[in-house]
């Protein structure tokens, strides 16, 4: 079940119930079922919309959106092969302001090689080093440190 289901789910199922017993003090000439249908279907209009309104009201996390300023990008290694950038940029968020990850992937089979990068803020650089370098992160050891400069080939004219 979609997690966004799963907590508007009771919210729904209370507002078609309360819309039930508003409506069935009217003494219209209607089904009782069909007040059942409208409360679901007004709940079902409304609990999403006052979800959303709800959660982009009470979101604290920053996004990589709104972050702007000086970066850092760190290289991350010994990644598991199942970690995805949304997992590797939530443990790096717990440390700090980060703004993008790129995992490499081979060219070839399109499997993750194990590296990446992650731009973060300047300012939490150091720190993300400090306290994700030897890091214990699915079962692996992440080595973390400041990327290098790509160098560029000499020979290519």
């Amino acid at each position: 079940m979609l997690p966004t289901l799963r907590a508007s789910l009771p919210y729904t199922l209370a507002l078609a119930v309360l819309a039930y017993f508003a409506f069935a003090f009217f003494t219209l000439e209607i089904n009782q079922a069909w007040f059942v249908v409208i409360g679901v279907v007004l709940a079902g209009v409304c609990v999403p919309v006052l979800l959303d309104v709800k959660g982009a009201a009470t979101s604290s996390e920053p996004s990589s959106q709104d972050f702007s300023g000086d970066t850092a990008t760190l290289y991350v290694g010994n990644l598991p092969y199942r970690a995805n950038e949304e997992a590797v940029k939530e443990l790096f968020a717990s440390y700090g302001a980060v703004k993008n990850v790129r995992l490499m992937k081979d060219r070839q089979t399109g499997r993750r090689r194990g590296f990446g990068f992650v731009e973060v803020s300047a300012k939490d650089a150091n720190k993300m080093i400090n306290k994700l370098n030897d890091f214990e992160f699915q079962e692996r050891t992440l080595k973390v440190r400041e990327a290098k400069e790509r160098q560029e080939d000499d020979n290519a004219e």
